[in-house]
């Protein structure tokens, strides 16, 4: 930047600081000036029937004198507007005091807007640029809207409203007609309150009528105002479409993955009319190519059997299972079953291969799809994802693997127990990057034992032809290496599904991790469209699907009488690995990147009676507990049957149970869930108190005489 230009920018700043001086200083003149005059705050509070009197003798300078107070002290922002609305209805009545301030308080908010703009925009904005970041998206997206929504609710304090919309790009035109609007129901009603409380009198019933109902609706504001927005938001929202005026179904869900067979079950099993739609196979992913195969292939090469007959195994596993999730059984229980590409028209039309179905709410539970990264020759090399991996009928003789994540380190033991030399390889620089670093160690332990090699720290970078096949060009700083395959498997995560279903006609957005923007109760921005499972996020589990599935049939077939939130306090996650790594909750590394304090207890395998009579004594069990106290923020897990043990936790967790309860809990013996009691007991014992044992121990040596 020139000398010239920062002249020009501090000679800008100086104007405008003494610009805001002056007018500020013009405006306290003001007050004090009307304030001699008799209408200041004090003498509203103190000398009603003076001011009132004052008023009937002169109602033109009276009114205007009072409409100069509330302009100039909107315009400051300084306290007292409330006070000033209700004198204003008790000076001038519910007619005159409503104008008056519904005029004077825009006039005001628009001299404190400017004043913002002019003298503080560029202050503010270098500051806060996140925050006006957030406010500019949503006038881009609603205009003038997204100020009548602030103002009408009353928890945004007015002036406030003034003053950062003065901050953003918002014409003043449009400020100002949204402030006449938006602050005109609060003005009625604080209003009718003042000229209420002028009409007590000596000799008559303190709480009339007209007061009662005034004080009542000053009170159900804060409550009335937000629903008033959205009532507001969901008309204009909706305005651009035709509704129906009957409807074919109460819902149609889009997806028979395992959030969508929930959600229609749900509907269908409190007698509602539900659609279910799906252009793939029943079950989605988690039947098909995602849990049930995967789990059946873990199974099948711990019990050494070999490739073909683990396929088998595979397929047999999804046949057992697929009736539980066919169109049969879902007819059955009264879903109509349309098998086709649904398309959303309208928020109350979905076409299913052209042909509409008119419906009062919509969930979408589209699920995910791996997603594969655009490497240099991945295309032309055999390569699979988690998707296609079941097609292959030959095991591969060199296996690499892109991913160290959950699905990568389960297969990468799968295959290695099934004859394949299998590489690893991982961006980041240890496995399951989610987990605490003793954890990522026993996986990596585990792995390296079946014959895994293990590369962190590696990134792809392209995919070549050799002599011998293909190979994987990696590289690990400055230096790059290449690793041959037969097969190549991506599993670097998954992305969900949001394209090509209509949500870009209807405008529906998304979050910065491109799943469906959802509230708590998983409305999309149409409150009559709902998601859940891995379109909608935070999660991509089966188990959360489905969670997630029940409360949007709910939330979508009872809206707006009864609202269903989901909560997110216990979420359980499983890696099937030998050993399996189970968790749920926060683990120390995130309770340490929220700056939460907090302790952990470990209790290892190697001291169960159990673990030691099976001769597996590998694992541990760590607690993570808020410091000083038996609250359980987290748990892991790492050994046998892990996934089932983290049952105990999760109840826990979920119920609000500490330590000192499950210590209290009667476990079978001998079992691996003892190791829930034993955990607890070890918190217990490390937070005995020095003092208490103390007295307790003088208290048997008495009794002992």
């Amino acid at each position: 930047m020139s000398t010239t230009t920062v002249g020009r920018a501090g000679r800008r700043g100086t104007a405008r600081a003494l610009g805001f001086a002056a007018l500020a200083l013009a405006l306290v003149a003001l007050v004090v000036a009307l304030q001699r005059q008799g209408l200041g705050i004090a003498r509203l509070e103190g000398d009603l029937a003076g001011l009132r009197g004052m008023v009937a003798a002169h109602p033109l300078a009276g009114f205007l004198l009072y409409f100069g107070l509330y302009v100039a002290a909107t315009s400051l922002s300084v306290p007292g507007a409330a006070v000033l609305t209700l004198g204003a209805g008790a000076l001038f009545g519910v007619a005159e005091g409503t104008v008056l301030v519904s005029f004077a308080s825009s006039i005001g908010a628009s001299l404190a807007f400017l004043a913002a703009r002019f003298l503080l925009r560029d202050f503010a904005l270098a500051r806060f640029p996140a925050l006006f970041e957030r406010i500019e998206r949503g006038i881009a997206r609603d205009g003038a809207f997204y100020l009548v929504s602030l103002r009408l609710a009353p928890v945004v304090p007015f002036f406030a409203v003034n003053l950062l919309a003065g901050l953003t790009s918002l014409r003043l035109r449009s400020f100002y007609l949204a402030s006449q609007i938006g602050m005109l129901p609060a003005t009625l009603i604080y209003v009718n309150a003042g000229a209420s409380l002028a009409t007590l009198g000596g000799h008559g019933p303190i709480l009339t009528q007209r007061l009662v109902i005034g004080l009542l609706l000053l009170a159900a504001l804060p409550l009335a105002a937000p629903r008033l927005r959205d009532a507001l938001a969901t008309r204009r929202l909706y305005a651009r479409f035709r509704r129906p005026k009957r409807f074919d179904r109460n819902l149609v869900v889009i997806g028979a993955g395992a959030g969508g067979l929930v959600a229609a079950y749900v509907a269908s099993a409190v007698k509602a009319k539900v659609t279910l739609v799906e252009a793939g196979e029943m079950g989605g992913d988690c039947l098909n190519s995602g849990c049930v195969p995967s789990k059946a292939l873990l199974h099948a090469a711990r019990a050494g059997k070999d490739f073909r007959a683990a396929i088998a195994d595979v397929r047999a596993a999804i046949a057992g299972i697929a009736p539980h999730d066919s169109v049969a059984r879902y007819e059955g229980l009264g879903v109509e079953v349309r098998r086709g590409r649904a398309v959303i028209e309208s928020p109350w039309c979905v076409a299913v291969d052209g042909v509409p179905i008119t419906t009062r709410a919509i969930v979408i539970a589209a699920g995910a799809e791996p997603f594969v990264p655009p490497i240099p020759g991945l295309a032309e090399a055999p390569h699979a994802t988690s998707e296609t991996l079941w097609d292959i009928e030959d095991l591969p003789r060199r296996l690499v693997i892109l991913g160290g994540g959950p699905i990568g380190c389960e297969m990468a033991q799968a295959f290695a127990r099934l004859g394949s030399a299998v590489t690893l390889v991982e961006m980041a620089e240890r496995l399951l990057v989610r987990e605490d670093d003793e954890v990522s160690a026993a996986m990596a332990a585990a792995l390296a034992r079946d014959g895994v090699a293990i590369r962190t720290g590696d990134r792809a970078e392209a995919v070549t032809r050799t002599e011998a096949g293909f190979a994987l060009v990696a590289a690990s700083g400055v230096q790059t290496i290449e690793l041959p395959f037969d097969r190549l498997l991506v599993a670097i995560g998954r992305r969900p599904r949001v394209s090509g279903y209509g949500l870009e006609a209807l405008g529906i957005p998304l979050t910065p991790a491109r799943t469906i923007e959802t509230d708590d109760g998983l409305r999309t921005l149409y409150p009559n469209i709902f998601a859940c499972g891995d379109v909608a996020g935070p999660y991509q589990f089966t188990h959360m699907a489905g969670y997630q599935g029940g409360y949007a049939a709910l939330g979508a077939l009872f809206a707006p009488f009864w609202r269903f939130r989901p909560s997110y306090r216990a979420v359980p996650a499983v890696t099937y690995t030998s050993p399996e790594i189970a968790r749920v909750g926060l683990n120390a590394r995130e309770a340490a990147a929220r700056g939460i304090e907090a302790e952990i207890t470990r209790y290892d395998f190697a001291e169960l009676d159990r673990a030691i009579a099976e001769g597996d004594t590998e694992g541990f069990v760590t607690v993570l507990t808020r410091k000083g106290s038996d609250r359980i923020l987290g748990a892991t897990i790492v050994g046998p049957q892990a996934g089932e043990l983290l049952t105990g936790f999760t109840l826990a967790i979920q119920h609000g149970l500490g330590l000192k309860k499950l210590m209290g809990t009667i476990f079978p013996y001998p079992t691996r869930s003892e190791a829930i009691r034993a955990v607890a007991g070890q918190w217990r014992q490390a937070h005995a108190s020095a003092r208490g044992l103390a007295i307790l121990e003088r208290f048997h040596r008495w009794r002992r005489g």
